[in-house]
């Protein structure tokens, strides 16, 4: 029985073998090609890495396909809370790659923690135990409400995971058939189909529908709107698996949650029998002040996803679940074959040691309130750019006013030496690295008014 279970196990995980029919024998007819078949003349050196090219943007233009309208700056290297260009400009991060870079740049810390790691073993698959793997999931549920985690790659990745796990729950603890998870207007999940689709923004989904729609299942809501979702989940009836939602929306311009809607979405969840689940990729992980941005709103889900920095930069996803979420997924209903591998459980690891170690959520708090003087200040004082300043933490957006640009402002902030990032297109959002110190704010403010001051003059 032992030997029939490994074979199968085996014939399960090996890779693809040629159908039977693909594959010539030694009498097969010798006036045909054999399939696959190599000669010497067949074989060509490959060509080495261009470790040498300068020409990094041309590079680009020949070699990379074209999905990001990227700014004119190549970087070179980091420190702290601060980047350098290939020409050694200076430049100070309130970027952190898209809130991901907690621990700023080549942290002492976290460079140990991937340079041991390496030294031992970076990847096995979840074929076996990895230990990194366990302890990181361990900080993780003895740190939040939930009590089992599933790792993966990136935010999308988890969202899917998440969608994935409200779906089969509805069919298997209520027998749902059409499961329809709802989701509010101007969210962000990830660009992968179902997250996509998820994401209730209409020019995100130009050109990837069937038949003009995208992937079934899905209702959209109005953000913190309570008697639009009391009215969509009425509609939906029996059919409801879930409700997803962002503790704040980021992407759609930084506009936190309002606890009513919060608890209202956990009272409609509880009532059908449904999930709440929160997308906490962007304001996850300290950045809100708290360790998680549903703190903020007195609410817990069944089911959160994380991402971005989780591992400081490098990538890792997670969905994390309490209750039946946690045990929803069996063997072979979800997988990933890099998820929390041992390099990325290692970066979190480290991750999660300078948050404890440092009190970085004390940081967070503290420069969270520096920042948000000084963005009203200047709101204030040039009340024709800049308008409301809103956020958790240190994710912050500074609205800008109707015959401005937040795209310009960045890009006036970046010759000043500042690198932000626009949150659609009348917001510009400030994200520096967890680890970001008062005189990092202060020269940030003087770099912003430097960046708003152009447009007056």
């Amino acid at each position: 029985m032992k030997l029939f279970v490994a074979a199968l196990f085996l014939s399960s995980a090996t890779a693809f073998v040629p159908a039977s029919s693909l594959v010539r024998s030694s009498s097969s007819s010798s006036n045909a090609p054999a399939l696959f078949a190599a000669t010497d003349t067949d074989t060509k050196a490959l060509i080495p890495p261009a470790l040498n090219e300068k020409d990094i943007q041309g590079l680009y233009e020949t070699n990379v396909q074209s999905t990001y309208g990227r700014y004119p700056l190549t970087i070179a290297s980091g420190k702290g809370c601060h980047l350098y260009d290939t020409d050694g400009k200076e430049y100070l991060d309130c970027v952190a790659g898209i809130a991901t870079c907690a621990l700023g740049h080549a942290h002492p810390v976290l460079i140990d923690a991937i340079t041991n790691q390496m030294k031992s073993v970076h990847h096995v698959s979840n074929l076996y135990f990895i230990p990194a793997q366990a302890q990181l999931a361990k900080w993780l549920c003895d740190n939040v409400p939930p009590n089992k985690s599933f790792f993966c790659n990136s935010g999308a990745e988890a969202n899917e995971a998440a969608i994935k796990c409200a779906r089969k729950h509805a069919s298997v603890q209520r027998g749902v058939k059409k499961p329809v998870i709802v989701t509010a207007k101007q969210s962000f999940h990830g660009r992968t189909l179902a997250a996509l689709t998820a994401t209730a923004q209409p020019k995100y989904h130009e050109g990837f529908t069937y038949d003009g729609e995208m992937v079934p299942g899905f209702k959209y809501v109005e953000y913190n709107n309570v008697e639009d979702l009391k009215k969509v989940v009425e509609e939906i009836g029996d059919d409801l698996a879930a409700i997803m939602l962002e503790p704040l929306q980021g992407e759609g311009g930084i506009i936190p949650g309002t606890t009513e809607f919060f608890q209202t979405a956990r009272q409609l969840c509880d009532d059908a029998g449904a999930l709440l689940m929160l997308d906490e990729v962007q304001i996850g992980m300290g950045r809100s002040g708290k360790m998680w941005g549903h703190e903020q709103l007195n609410v817990v889900p069944d089911l959160f996803t994380s991402a971005k920095a989780l591992g400081g930069g490098v990538p890792i996803g997670a969905m994390l679940a309490r209750g039946a979420a946690a045990t929803t997924f069996g063997p072979g209903d979800h997988a990933s074959t890099y998820g929390g591998n041992p390099l990325a459980c290692a970066a979190g690891l480290a991750v999660a040691q300078v948050m404890c170690e440092e009190n970085l959520l004390q940081n967070v708090q503290d420069r969270s309130e520096q920042l948000t003087v000084g963005l009203e200040a200047l709101a204030k004082k040039y009340p024709a750019i800049l308008g409301e300043v809103r956020g958790w933490g240190l994710l912050k957006g500074v609205v800008i006013q109707d015959d401005y640009s937040a795209g310009d402002i960045v890009g006036d902030a970046m010759k000043a030496g500042l690198l932000l990032v626009p949150a659609g297109p009348s917001v510009v959002r400030f994200v520096p690295p967890l680890i970001v110190t008062e005189e990092e704010i202060d020269a940030a403010l003087t770099m912003f008014e430097t960046a708003v001051k152009g447009k007056v003059e």
